[in-house]
């Protein structure tokens, strides 16, 4: 595999790596072993690395799928599409050009809002839905949350223009390190690992991705779920919610309020975690993810 990307690549045994031309964005994809599919969708701002301790152990039985999503990674950084309409369409047209009708879904932070999406109106596509570290759609707002809201001050900067993106390219990527702090190990984020997710944000388009993702997707995603805009949408797919004992901001103690909206929605909290899970805690990850594949 050849890249115009001025990044180096990290490289993981066994895995292969190509370009898909997607309706409007080329879009880079890892893949490993063979099986039912398992689509693995990586968080912000990380990109298909985050999966580096899960692809080799789900690949003993599964055909895993790790895009780069739009703006990170090997993926290209395009100036729009960071809306719910486009980056859904993303994710669908990734399986659409891979010819898969369905597949078992695993999502970390931003993209997990979007996994909830593609479940709710699109439930033909997801067999089995695997959802962490973000709230479900039926989530209540109350005074508690908003307390443990102070934890995401990064969105402050990200959101004021220019500060956002130097503080995510510039120097010594300040806001960028700060973001990737929210791990309950010290060295879960840290060493070629720390660098292979700075790498690619010393681009300022990616930077720029990243301040583009907040208020074009993930801040009015939380506006709806908060005017309960998703009540009359029932959640079919078999779901499971997993969620850091250590995580700042969402914690299994404020996930109810799912009663009466979802089929089959089981919430479980991973100790030893923080908001990074899979870095913090990979193998119990696998664990929960394996023995929900079983069920399902």
């Amino acid at each position: 595999m050849t890249s115009e990307f001025p990044h180096p690549m990290p490289q993981l045994a066994g895995v292969g790596h190509r370009y898909l031309d997607l309706p409007g964005l080329r879009m880079h994809v890892a893949e490993a072993g063979q099986g039912s599919p398992v689509v693995l969708l990586h968080g912000v701002p990380q990109h298909w690395w985050e999966w580096r301790d899960v692809i080799p152990a789900l690949a003993r039985d599964h055909r895993v799928i790790v895009p780069d999503l739009r703006g990170a990674g090997w993926t290209e950084a395009p100036r729009a599409g960071y809306d719910r309409e486009t980056l859904v369409g993303d994710v669908l047209a990734l399986l659409d050009a891979l010819e898969l009708d369905s597949v078992r879904l695993v999502a970390h932070d931003w993209s997990a809002i979007a996994g909830f999406l593609i479940c709710l109106n699109h439930p033909e596509r997801i067999r089995s839905y695997v959802s962490l570290a973000i709230p479900h759609p039926y989530f209540r707002f109350g005074l508690r949350m908003i307390g443990r809201m102070r934890a995401s001050w990064y969105q402050a900067p990200l959101l004021t223009p220019g500060v956002g993106v130097r503080g995510l390219s510039g120097g010594r990527q300040w806001l960028a390190r700060a973001m990737l702090s929210y791990s309950a190990r010290p060295d879960a984020i840290a060493g070629s690992d720390l660098d292979a997710f700075l790498g690619p944000l010393r681009d300022p388009a990616y930077a720029h991705a990243v301040c583009r993702l907040y208020p074009g997707f993930i801040l009015p995603e939380a506006v709806r779920i908060m005017r309960r805009k998703f009540d009359g949408l029932r959640l079919t797919t078999p779901t499971l919610l997993l969620t850091g004992e250590s995580d700042p901001v969402i914690r299994a103690d404020l996930l109810a309020g799912h009663e009466g909206h979802a089929d089959d929605l089981e919430i479980r909290e991973i100790p030893g975690a923080s908001h990074f899970l899979v870095d913090d805690q990979p193998d119990l990850v696998v664990k929960h993810l394996v023995e929900f594949f079983a069920r399902h």
